[in-house]
């Protein structure tokens, strides 16, 4: 865990409307390529064709999966989900890809889900104990059984929904498709971001950031608020808000740090506003005598931008990200991540030989990787590397669907700031505070986000102990 895993990225499209275009397998695949930041270890499409499902998913990038053969295949269709998925529960295989479908006595069901519930080994056990019977490690799966054991008695699709969430902890952005409907669902703590917006053919899109709308081509109409329940189908589009309000908002702060795109808004709040907002108060918390400052691709650029403004020390461009290459923990063993920050990142020598670098990054883990960029700088001719991080330090796990499991993993549990600036070969090291942090989004107020792995105070009840593996033991 060189750098903190990402999230997942869910993307539906309802298009069962006269005049909407119906290759939705193509729609899903631009919607899918815009959230490819997201997840990079599988990904998947299921299209709903008058209630036939088409599904193809399997591990590997949008473009090595989704080849033309595929997407002939999952062809033309009324509605359609998607995912790009980054486990934080459940291992790295095939089976536990997404979307999954579920076929069950009142129909079939496709979901598709971004977030961690922070009482999967609890409901899983209750689950097997009255008899139920898993497929996966994932805990998608805990969420669709508890649905579908809902929907046998009631009697629509979303008032199952609405049963199931007065059951789940923790986070979790849905969509998911019935035979006719597609619906959004977001926990009332609204962890993780989903929004919807509508094309110029009457189509609705469901996605994880509004980047992914823009992508094909569909205007942002709102967020989906914590709690609620969106339900698109031939009635229209409308809201069921039962569990709006019921517990103060707490949306993952590490959204706006690292997670989102920097083109995305996410509650009202520009992502790229955020991040430069962060960079100017490390400028006003963390000042040093510098030449130029860069940033660590990508997320610390426009942090950077924002140093370099309150600062009126020089912008410069000092390192260069291979864009063929996956983030750096998407490698199997900590050696190949190490090789992989080796290849992905390039210093330019013209931009830091002989000058004062502030280095700006989004945060710092194990400390690995920070530690590998500024001995790179250093070999291309940095006189000094001072270190800035738009990130508190990270001192408790997260259950929420960052994949921090434990405090022994992290750096900053271990040492001092002053230690770790020696063992990452820094000049000076700042972080972001807690203060600041939750004054990144413009909008945001400041009591609405959960900063629970800087600061320990969980929104939730939490388990004992808890692993990405958690159900490995199951299988």
């Amino acid at each position: 865990m060189a750098k903190i895993h990402e999230e997942c990225g869910v993307f539906g499209i309802y298009a069962n409307q006269e005049g909407a275009d119906r290759h939705l397998a193509d729609t899903c695949y631009y919607g899918l390529f815009a959230l490819q930041h997201r997840g990079q270890e599988s990904c998947g499409i299921v299209v709903n064709e008058g209630g036939e499902y088409r599904s193809f998913k399997d591990m590997g990038l949008v473009e090595q999966v989704f080849k033309p053969g595929a997407l002939r295949y999952l062809g033309c269709g009324d509605i359609a989900v998607a995912h790009v998925r980054y486990g934080t529960t459940g291992s790295s295989e095939r089976d536990n890809s997404q979307p999954i479908v579920i076929n069950h006595v009142r129909g079939k069901m496709a979901l598709a889900h971004n977030g961690n519930l922070a009482n999967s080994k609890k409901l899983r056990e209750e689950m097997e104990m009255a008899g139920a019977v898993f497929h996966t490690t994932s805990d998608t799966e805990l969420i669709s059984y508890l649905i579908t054991k809902e929907r046998i008695h009631t009697k629509t699709i979303e008032e199952a929904i609405a049963i199931a969430m007065d059951k789940l902890i923790g986070a979790y952005s849905l969509v998911l498709m019935t035979k006719s409907k597609l619906i959004a669902v977001r926990d009332p703590y609204g962890f993780h971001p989903l929004c919807y917006g509508q094309r110029g053919d009457g189509s609705y899109i469901i996605a994880s950031e509004s980047c992914a709308l823009h992508a094909v081509g569909a205007e942002v109409i709102r967020d989906i608020e914590p709690g609620e329940i969106l339900v698109i189908d031939k009635e229209g589009v409308r809201s069921i808000k039962d569990h709006c309000g019921i517990v103060k908002k707490k949306s993952c702060v590490f959204e706006y740090i690292y997670f989102a795109r920097p083109d995305s808004d996410i509650d009202g709040s520009s992502v790229h506003t955020a991040r430069v907002r962060a960079g100017s108060m490390l400028a006003i918390d963390h000042p040093v005598q510098a030449d130029v400052v860069i940033g660590v691709p990508d997320s610390g650029l426009d942090a950077a931008i924002g140093y370099a403004r309150q600062s009126g020390i020089p912008y410069g461009i000092g390192l260069i990200k291979n864009k063929y290459i996956g983030r750096t923990f998407i490698a199997p063993g900590q050696k190949s991540r190490e090789e992989k920050v080796r290849i992905k990142l390039n210093p330019v020598a013209a931009t830091v030989a002989g000058k004062r670098v502030v280095m700006i990054d989004d945060s710092i883990v194990r400390g690995t990787t920070c530690g590998k960029i500024v001995k790179l700088l250093r070999d291309a001719g940095a006189k000094e590397v001072h270190v800035r991080v738009t990130a508190p330090p990270f001192l408790y796990p997260c259950y929420y669907g960052t994949d921090i499991d434990s405090s022994e993993h992290l750096i900053a549990y271990k040492y001092s700031v002053e230690e770790i600036c020696r063992i990452i070969g820094a000049d000076s090291l700042g972080y972001l505070s807690v203060r600041d942090v939750v004054r990144m989004a413009e909008n945001g107020k400041e009591d609405e986000f959960c900063i629970a792995c800087f600061d320990g105070n969980y929104p939730t009840e939490v388990p004992a102990a808890n692993s990405k593996d958690v159900f490995e033991d199951h299988k």
